[in-house]
């Protein structure tokens, strides 16, 4: 996969991010490496749970997706306690 692709699943992944876990829009730069970040959070984990890194373009999306809102929900849990 191409570096265009990965900004692509990145773009959309942070997107759909924002999306279901709400809050204000960060901006396609922070969607992006929110929607990165969250491809490798959640290939890794699809890998500990059995699942080939094979699967086409949606699948891509739905594991970054994924790792994305687990990346956010960290993210805001941290941030709640030190605020």
């Amino acid at each position: 996969m191409g570096i265009i692709w990965w900004l692509i699943v990145g773009l959309i992944a942070g997107w759909l991010t924002g999306k279901i876990m709400g809050g204000g829009g960060k901006g396609a730069l922070m969607d992006i490496i929110i929607g990165l970040i969250g491809a490798l959070i959640g290939g890794f984990l699809m890998r500990l749970l059995g699942f080939s890194g094979e699967g086409g373009m949606i699948y891509t999306i739905l594991v970054a997706t994924l790792g994305a809102i687990i990346l956010t929900w960290i993210v805001r849990k941290m941030s709640a306690k030190t605020a």
